[in-house]
């Protein structure tokens, strides 16, 4: 068994002058709002969930951007609630959320 079931990287990435850019997205405060939640929810830690800050992950034109492994399942999100769906639906209910999915 690996040491997190699962791992989620935010691309938090913020890039000069104004290009697009996760950071500009607001994926900071996503980052921040999931992490908080798994943790209330008793899911983080060793066995659980790991919510981490990525660096660029190079989908700039489909941010925001996360991506759930080891499952390889990569989001784009709006807001806090879309991340609430993610949260819900793939981490605790195993179900891909089709609408957020990118290919």
């Amino acid at each position: 068994m690996t040491y997190f079931k699962q791992h989620v990287f935010f691309c938090t990435n913020q890039r000069d002058n104004n290009e697009n850019c996760c950071a500009n997205c607001h994926a900071g405060a996503a980052h921040a709002h999931a992490k908080q939640r798994i943790k209330a929810l008793g899911l983080n830690g060793e066995g659980k969930i790991r919510m981490n800050k990525a660096g660029c992950l190079d989908r700039c034109d489909e941010g925001p951007v996360l991506v759930v492994y080891p499952e390889g399942v990569w989001y784009t999100y709006v807001d806090i609630s879309d991340v609430d769906e993610i949260i819900d639906s793939h981490l605790i209910g195993g179900q891909i959320v089709e609408r957020l999915r990118l290919p």
